[in-house]
């Protein structure tokens, strides 16, 4: 956990927004470093990858939104599809 902690905090310090998302927030960790934080519902570990991804979906369709982006017609689709 502490090289992904050094990892997002070395973004962070180039001008990267950071955010984090736990369903509980380890004791080590300084709220103050991050632009947010989410906290997710706690449930079993088999359940847990389950509300990560809803969670982070909504975030890549809000800030779609907040950048004009069209979340239905994401470009270059086609391409990354068809191409091997």
């Amino acid at each position: 956990m502490q090289k992904t902690l050094n990892n997002a905090l070395e973004a962070k310090s180039r001008g990267a927004k950071l955010y984090l998302f736990a369903s509980q927030i380890p004791k080590e960790i300084d709220l103050n470093r991050f632009d947010g934080c989410f906290v997710l519902p706690k449930s079993t570990e088999d359940l847990t990858c389950v509300f990560e991804t809803v969670a982070l979906q909504l975030l890549a369709y809000n800030v779609s939104i907040m950048k004009g982006i069209d979340p239905d017609k994401p470009r270059n689709l086609a391409k990354s599809v068809t191409v091997e």
